[in-house]
């Protein structure tokens, strides 16, 4: 109780967007979901921190990858922090307690969380040894799926994990990809002042909001093909800041205000 009460607490602290439906979660499926959230929130701290040059985060990648691929029963918290001691003075929490994140889980689901993270950990490696280039459609596609289409594909087997619930998985690809275009499309001038752009050649911002909403078309379907039932209530939080996301921005806001989520959220859960 005491380790799924930390990782909500630092949950809040890294994602207003996802603390909200993770928190609603009832129990073991809570974990589950937190377990996945934080593993791959610790991998990603890393591929976006400030500091670190590009070679030292796709060696720090795959190392993180490696240890979780090394995963078992016997698998103590430190295992899953091996060779990020060098880094302690300048990793975020976040990263450093991955083993916490990793043990989180139950049992019988929390190697496909392994799996998943490690999977994402070396693709995030490539994309950190080539600078992020992104000229195509494309590559665009390809790494949307590297960092969110593979999430939805979690999700899809955490819901039938939990309880049968089964889903499109094409459809749960675009659920992903839509709100991580939905994060490029908010992000895009701070990334710039960090060297990388995400828009492939001759796109401009009007473009990606397009792509955006092409994805998140898809994220529609997904949602609106579950039961009732945890899986449903999660998905509808996310998607509605999304969508909410994309129309303060055309309004020429930064970003939804907490006033804006939290009457999203309260209009989607009534």
């Amino acid at each position: 109780m005491n380790l799924r009460n930390n990782a909500l607490k630092i949950l809040k602290e890294t994602s207003r967007t996802f603390y909200i439906p993770i928190s609603r979660l009832p129990d073991r499926l809570q974990e589950a979901v937190a377990s996945a959230y934080l593993c791959m929130r610790a991998i990603d701290e890393v591929e976006d921190h400030p500091d670190l040059d590009n070679f030292t985060k796709a060696q720090l990648l795959r190392r993180m990858s490696l240890n979780l691929q090394a995963g078992s029963e016997k698998a103590r918290v430190e295992d899953f922090s091996a060779g990020l001691m060098p880094y302690n003075a300048c990793l975020p929490d976040v990263t450093l307690r991955v083993g916490e994140w990793a043990l989180l889980a139950p049992d019988s689901i929390a190697p496909r969380i392994w799996d998943a993270t490690a999977a994402m950990a070396d693709r995030m490696a490539y994309w950190a040894e080539n600078n992020w280039t992104i000229r195509t459609e494309a590559h665009l596609d390809q790494y949307t799926f590297s960092v969110a289409g593979a999430v939805g594909l979690l999700l899809s087997d955490l819901w039938a994990w939990y309880d049968g619930t089964q889903t499109n998985r094409s459809y749960a690809i675009g659920f992903g990809r839509g709100l991580q275009a939905v994060n490029i499309v908010r992000n895009h001038r701070e990334d710039l002042r960090r060297g990388v752009n995400f828009l492939p050649q001759g796109w401009n911002e009007q473009d990606v909001h397009q792509y955006a909403r092409r994805n998140l078309k898809l994220a529609d379907l997904y949602t609106k093909s579950l039961p009732s039932g945890p899986a449903l209530d999660f998905c509808k939080i996310p998607l509605a800041l999304a969508y909410g996301t994309l129309e303060v921005m055309a309004l020429g806001k930064e970003k939804l205000s907490r006033s804006d989520v939290i009457a999203l959220v309260q209009r989607v859960t009534r």
